[in-house]
Order: C-alpha cells, then structure tokens, then sequence
C-alpha cells in the first residue's frame, strides 16, 4: 500500500491511538513489527498516519498488546476502515488542510461543545458575516480564494442541520454579539440566523453577558469534539499556526473543566434566546 503524500487530522489521529496502546503495552516498534513481519519503518509511518491499516492488522495489533477495551478497538477499526468522500474533499488544494480537517472531525462527532468570545461561531454565520470576517483578517485574498472560504463555512452547517443532525451546543460571549464584523444589516440578520437555528432545534444557545462578575476566560476559544468513545474524544483551538488538535487526555480535561466553568457564567438557554432577541431590537 504506497503511503500517504498527506495524512488528515483523523488519519493521524488513529496512528496516534495505536501507538499509545504499543507503548502503554511496553513494546518497541521493532517488537511488533518482528511480531507482524514488517519493519520498524513501516510500524512508524503507520503510527504517523502515512500509513494505512487494515482492520485485521488493528485487532492483530489490540490482541498483542492485550487492549480489552472492545469500544475502543471497534472505534479504532472504523477510523482505519472509514471510506467516507465527503464534500469536503472538494477543497482539497483549494484551501489549506485545516479547513477539510475541521470539517471531517465535525462529520464523525457524536456531539460538538463549543465557546466563542470575539466572533460568533463559523457553524451559525451567515455568509455576509462569514466574508467581512475572512477579510478583515486576510485583506489580500483575491475573490478566488476567499469565495471558496465562504462556501465552505456555509456548508459546514450541514452537521448540525442534517437528518443525523449533531448535537450542538455553543456559548457566546455578549461581546461577539455585539460587534459589527460589517454594517448593521449584516449584524441583525446574523442575529437573526443564530435565533433560527434555536427556533429549529440546531443549536442550544448560551450567552455569557459582557456584565459577568468573575468571568476570566476572554482569551478562550474552542471546540469540544465528542468522539465514538470518550478516549476519542477531540479539542480544536485556533493558533497563529492554524487549528491545533488536541488528544492528550490531561489537555481534554482542562478543556472539559473550562467548558463547565463557562457554561455555568452563562444565561440558560431560554434567557439567551431572549437576550439576542432584545439585541436585534437595539440595532
């Protein structure tokens, strides 16, 4: 099988969780690949992501390193096996990996958590939105690269508005509410937007009001990604590199026991519904 030019966010994710059962076993590369009959070069780019695996070779290597968790190794055999094209494939050297990395690990979550202080969140904008923030932060783009932007952030929203629609749950902080990323008719129908998804059921909207005593989390932003077990679970947070994808447990911990922390800064999801709906009257 020639290796990949290109591993995915998911791809080196699995590589990822196979080595951290051969270390949690106490084994070597070159033990397991003596014990399979490959090389310790062909174990590495497998747990690298360059390489595939086949679902054989993940319960054969489960078996050797006496993983008894049987979630976890179904979970591990469907990332290996997964087949799935999905439109984000479209973008592929079109827009930078990030963009299509984002989007698959949203397709195969099985909830998504997310806080957003400064914008409102990409799965809830409204194209208008989506361009004046795209180009306020790349003024150069030419319109070949920033249309592809904007239609990719629109059809994201496919995860949570779909028939196995996602589970998602956003909080938004006042200030990003109230910032005009455009004009005025940009924000209220953005407002709007975020007030029609609630209306459908698409999202569980909290905001955390700009008057919150002892709300210290202004400079966080993420994603909590739930995946088919708990081990598989993901965080996203924006860098100046890009997105950085988050697995180590301690790090995922953190993130959980913020999101809590933030929820609870937050108005219930009744009071934030009218709390945009008064917004909207204001502008």
């Amino acid at each position: 099988m020639p290796l990949r030019s290109h591993a995915t966010a998911r791809q080196v994710r699995l590589g990822t969780e196979l080595r951290r059962l051969r270390e949690a076993a106490g084994l070597k590369a070159r033990e397991v690949a003596g014990l399979l009959n490959s090389t310790s070069a062909q174990i590495s780019q497998m747990e690298l992501g360059f390489a595939g695996v086949s679902e054989e070779r993940v319960r054969r290597l489960a078996a050797h390193y006496a993983c008894a968790d049987g979630a976890l190794i179904d979970a591990l055999v469907a990332m290996a096996t997964d087949r799935t094209r999905g439109w984000w494939e479209e973008y592929r050297g079109v827009l930078p990996p990030a963009f299509q990395d984002t989007a698959e690990t949203e397709h195969h979550a099985a909830f998504l958590r997310e806080v957003v202080i400064t914008y409102v969140p990409g799965l809830l904008q409204t194209a208008d939105y989506a361009r004046a923030v795209f180009t306020y932060v790349h003024p150069a783009l030419p319109e070949s690269e920033l249309s592809p932007r904007v239609e990719h952030r629109m059809r994201r929203r496919a995860v949570i508005e779909g028939d196995n629609a996602t589970p998602y749950e956003t909080l938004i902080h006042e200030f990003a509410l109230r910032t005009r990323v455009a004009d005025r008719r940009v924000c209220r129908a953005q407002l709007q937007q975020i007030l029609d998804q609630i209306e459908q059921g698409h999202a569980t909207v909290r905001v955390i009001p700009i008057d919150q005593d002892g709300f210290g989390g202004a400079g966080i932003s993420m994603m909590y990604v739930g995946g088919q077990v708990p081990r598989l679970d993901t965080g996203l947070r924006d860098a100046p590199t890009g997105v950085a994808f988050i697995d180590a447990e301690a790090a995922l911990q953190q993130l959980r026991t913020l999101f809590l922390r933030m929820q609870a800064a937050s108005l219930e999801p009744a009071a934030s519904r009218d709390f945009i709906h008064r917004l909207t009257k204001e502008l």
